[in-house]
């Protein structure tokens, strides 16, 4: 007799992603469904207004990765208006990308994904002298890991445990069987948990120092950059210079190291070694070197075939809506993309928990639509972009990820796991913090012959502009798609990584990753599903970015009542 599970929310930041599924007798999960459940209006509110206020108005899509969205959306309208900016613009958004990446995957490797792997109450029983020689195995300079700062951080949790309050550390299924740190590799990782929270303050300063702010820069416009004064200031290129010091030395002597300290103690670990039921992949090109010239190359995977990668068509994008909360009535291109909200509500059934509302997995359960590569769904993120790198045969990832197999004894098919889509966004943040300091040459260079930042865009309102543009977002391969008309926005669609990876059953019952990755895993305890959190945490899930809907006429779209003695 099957059983159902709810998990709401899994999310630890940006935005409600539901995840329901079904195990059978032997608690093998059978069936799943991936549901947001919280919308947003983004992309009615541009309708109607000047373009060029696009990228500051994208960028609050979301709260992580705003400069993602305010790049692409900006480039979209460049790409529309025909313009093209100067090199030093180029560059110097590519340095902040680079201080976003460096941020975000610390972020989330530690603080939203991390608990996955750390069992935090396990870490208060380590001997921290134990630990300290468990750190060196994994790097000859350990950081935040001696005895005496590993004492210190037991002390404190210890402390937090006495008070009856965990903190960030509460509600987790500690003792879960599928954790497989000892306590000393849960101590040093807790470790780094707390030591992260100080690096990521100084990675978000890396992006403030070119984009004005952060998370919400504000520094570029269409046709460039304005950060001139600072691109200018030996000194402010400098600050920016050691403080990508500071947090490329985390990232090698704790997020490096302790990655492949998980792929040790999780390499035979059944609930990390599937997740990748997709085996289609989609990435873009980024992260300028040189003119022309980038660290990452587009290209699409299909079946898992690296032998055959193909170039990347625009035209075979399409979002289906056949079980999201829209109204369409067939797969759209985002170009003629609409927003028209058509939310039909849960279904109340008996769970584990006993009974609860749950989707309707015959029906419409999501905010989330369904994109298609050519009618097939297709994983984005960290990595899709280093295996098409990788099968492209570019020599700087085909290094990284050789370095990495080698010194964690794994063969290239981990790579296609749980574990692997883990350490491809470790691998990439490696990668993209060295190149970065190429880039940040190439622009040094570049300055002494050519100090232009900024063209002048140019709309004709009598003209009808279509435009797009294409980034690698942390999260994945993100797409803004712009009609202009009349000189302003007549329709506006974003495409980004986690609809990719989120999205529903299509028309033709095709699952998209998420729910895919879920299919044939076996449960510990379902009241407990650790290992689910643990396989869709690995995709970094974004819901705020995912879901941009609102109803501006007013309609109910749904209603919610909260305890407020529920607290």
């Amino acid at each position: 007799m099957s059983k159902r599970v709810v998990i709401d929310p899994i999310t630890r930041i940006e935005g409600h992603l539901r995840v329901e599924v079904e195990v059978d007798e032997n608690n093998v999960i059978t069936k799943a469904w991936s549901s947001s459940t919280l919308w947003r209006g983004i992309e009615v509110i541009l309708k109607g207004r000047t373009p060029m206020d696009v990228g500051l108005i994208v960028q609050r899509i979301c709260g992580v990765c705003t400069y993602s969205h305010y790049r692409c959306g900006t480039e979209a309208v460049e790409n529309a208006l025909g313009v093209k900016i100067p090199l030093n613009a180029k560059y110097l958004r590519s340095l902040m990308q680079t201080s976003l990446y460096m941020h975000d995957h610390i972020v989330h490797f530690y603080h939203l994904h991390g608990l996955d792997w750390v069992d935090v109450v396990s870490a208060l029983s380590a001997d921290p002298a134990l630990a300290a020689q468990e750190a060196l195995k994994y790097t000859a300079n350990p950081i935040a890991a001696g005895e005496g700062d590993l004492r210190a951080v037991q002390e404190k949790v210890k402390g937090l445990v006495a008070t009856g309050k965990l903190g960030p550390f509460a509600n987790a299924y500690w003792g879960n069987a599928t954790y497989k740190f000892t306590p000393e590799q849960n101590l040093i990782a807790l470790s780094h948990y707390l030591k992260a929270l100080e690096v990521q303050r100084v990675a978000a300063e890396m992006l403030a120092i070119f984009g004005g702010k952060s998370p919400h820069p504000q520094s570029i416009v269409v046709g460039g950059v304005t950060a001139v004064r600072d691109m200018l200031s030996p000194a402010r290129l400098q600050e920016w210079k050691q403080k990508h010091e500071i947090v490329q030395d985390f990232i090698i002597r704790a997020y490096k190291a302790d990655v492949v300290m998980a792929a040790a103690a999780f390499g035979s670990e059944p609930s990390v070694l599937g997740g990748v039921n997709i085996k289609n992949f989609l990435a873009c090109d980024d992260f300028l070197l040189g003119d022309n010239q980038y660290l990452f190359n587009q290209g699409v995977i299909m079946n898992g075939d690296l032998a055959n990668v193909s170039d990347l068509d625009p035209d075979m994008i399409s979002e289906d809506a056949t079980h999201a909360w829209y109204k369409a009535d067939k797969p759209e291109h985002p170009y003629d993309g609409t927003t028209v909200p058509d939310y039909t509500g849960f279904v109340e059934r008996d769970t584990v928990y006993g009974k609860l509302p749950t989707v309707d997995g015959d029906g419409k359960y999501t905010w989330v639509k369904s994109p298609r590569y050519n009618g097939e769904p297709v994983e984005v993120g960290p990595l899709a972009c280093l295996l098409v790198s990788y099968a492209r045969g570019n020599q700087v990832v085909v290094n990284a990820v050789n370095g990495l197999l080698e010194a964690t004894g794994l063969p290239v098919e981990a790579l296609l796991t749980t574990l692997g889509r883990t350490a491809a966004r470790m691998l990439q943040t490696v990668i993209v913090a060295e190149e970065g300091l190429k880039t940040f040459d190439a622009m040094l260079t570049n300055m002494q012959s050519d100090e232009a930042t900024y063209i002048k865009p140019e709309i004709d309102s009598s003209k009808e502009y279509v435009g797009h543009a294409m980034i690698e977002a942390p999260r994945g391969m993100l797409s803004h798609w712009i009609r202009i008309k009349g000189g302003k926005v007549e329709n506006y669609q974003a495409v980004v990584p986690t609809t990719w990876n989120a999205g529903p059953v299509d028309a033709n019952g095709k699952m998209g990753p998420y729910e895919a990755s879920l299919i044939g895993l076996k449960l510990e305890d379902p009241t407990k599903p650790l290992e689910v959190i643990r396989i869709i945490h690995s995709f970094d899930p974004c819901m705020a970015c995912a879901v941009h809907v609102m109803d501006y006429k007013g309609q109910n779209l749904g209603e919610f009542k909260i305890d407020p003695n529920g607290f």
